[in-house]
């Protein structure tokens, strides 16, 4: 059956629809699961690093399964084990079952990544912000309506069912005209392959950017409650702002990048990232604070979407292949994020490491040129 370009986009969307609903539950469930289980809190951090382990390991087999068989069978196949899962962690009894759960959980995102690549190269447009803006409203659809259910009284299993259903629900819209079969180029491609060329340059530039997204998020509130003085039922609103401001770039990525041409967009999201990070490190009032973690929202939100773009046009490796090395060697940074930043903080002080990530952001803006050039 033939597939207009309107019906692959959609579908695409809708699967990075799904995935943002799914993994954005667990945020809700963390509480629960360290009242349940009696976690303290280095115990809690071990098996919080489960889901990230078990992302790291699945990429490089979901990208290989993805290459060889199309996207469509992962998508479905990693999408349904999630949904089935999810309610588990609200339901395993010991921490081992439910790192086990949390291993199963994290591999949701490949598969997509390279729909999303190969849509985005066959239409011939900017899409990629598009689609993880999609995500990103995900998020927000999971999190919040879990914090709702649970809110209302529901219990975490039930209320696991109904976000479960409805990230079901988005993947059933995104399965009929998912990508059924990959490139001849991609299917012929070996299994395994070590990244080099340009998929390191842009792997290394997403795991600055998760590395400074992982920052925002774990250590905002500290640094709001902690230097600022802003008071501490309000430290969530430096990711809260962060999370709207990258939302609103990615739902609007698409139209800056077809304007001004992604690596303008990479050189400009950079200088903003880092003008944002500074503007944090520098203010002396909460709110200045705050418009600094707004502009860096900004500054990132396209960041990821171009690289991964960058990544379909590369030459140096099969699309699979590479989307696979990219987001294992970027996802490193949102794992090595929150501890690297806690280290650097106690040796030098929040306000310096904060500043890094500023320095890091400048590094991003400063490859544009040296990645347009591959």
């Amino acid at each position: 059956m033939q597939h207009t370009p309107s019906q692959h986009r959609w579908s695409t969307r809708f699967a990075f629809l799904a995935a943002g609903i799914a993994m954005s539950a667990w945020a809700a469930l963390v509480p629960f699961a360290k009242a349940r289980l009696q976690l303290e809190e280095a115990q809690l951090g071990l098996l919080l690093l489960c889901l990230g382990v078990g992302s790291l390991a699945a990429m490089p087999l979901t990208g290989m399964l993805a290459s060889r068989f199309g996207c469509r069978p992962v998508i479905l196949c990693s999408g349904a084990v999630g949904c089935l899962v999810l309610p588990l962690l609200a339901l395993a009894p010991t921490p081992l079952l439910q790192g086990l759960a949390l291993l199963v959980f994290g591999a949701l995102d490949v598969a997509m990544n390279i729909q999303a690549m190969i849509v985005e190269k066959e239409q011939g447009g900017a899409l990629m912000s598009g689609f993880h803006g999609l995500f990103s409203v995900g998020g927000f659809a999971g999190a919040g309506g879990m914090a709702l259910l649970l809110g209302v009284g529901m219990s975490p299993l039930l209320a696991c069912g109904v976000v479960a259903a409805l990230a079901a629900a988005a993947l059933v819209l995104a399965a009929p005209h998912l990508l059924r079969t990959a490139p001849a180029a991609e299917r012929d491609a070996p299994f395994f392959v070590m990244p080099h060329g340009a998929v390191i340059l842009i792997g290394l530039l997403c795991f600055l950017i998760f590395l400074a997204e992982g920052a925002v998020l774990d250590w905002s509130a500290v640094f709001l409650t902690g230097v600022t003085g802003l008071a501490a039922d309000l430290g969530g609103l430096g990711y809260a702002v962060f999370a709207v401001a990258m939302t609103a770039g990615r739902l609007t990525g698409d139209r800056v990048v077809r304007r001004w041409g992604g690596m303008r967009v990479l050189l400009i999201g950079g200088l903003a990232t880092a003008a944002g990070f500074f503007t944090v490190v520098l203010a002396p009032l909460p709110a200045m604070a705050l418009l600094g973690f707004l502009l860096v929202g900004i500054g990132a939100s396209n960041i990821v979407p171009v690289l991964f773009t960058a990544a379909g046009k590369q030459k140096d490796m099969p699309v699979g292949l590479a989307v696979s090395a990219i987001t294992t060697i970027g996802y490193a940074g949102i794992l090595a994020g929150p501890a690297l930043i806690g280290f650097i903080s106690h040796a030098v002080g929040l306000h310096l490491a904060f500043a890094g990530l500023g320095v890091a952001a400048l590094l991003v803006a400063g490859s544009s040129r040296l990645l347009a050039t591959r």
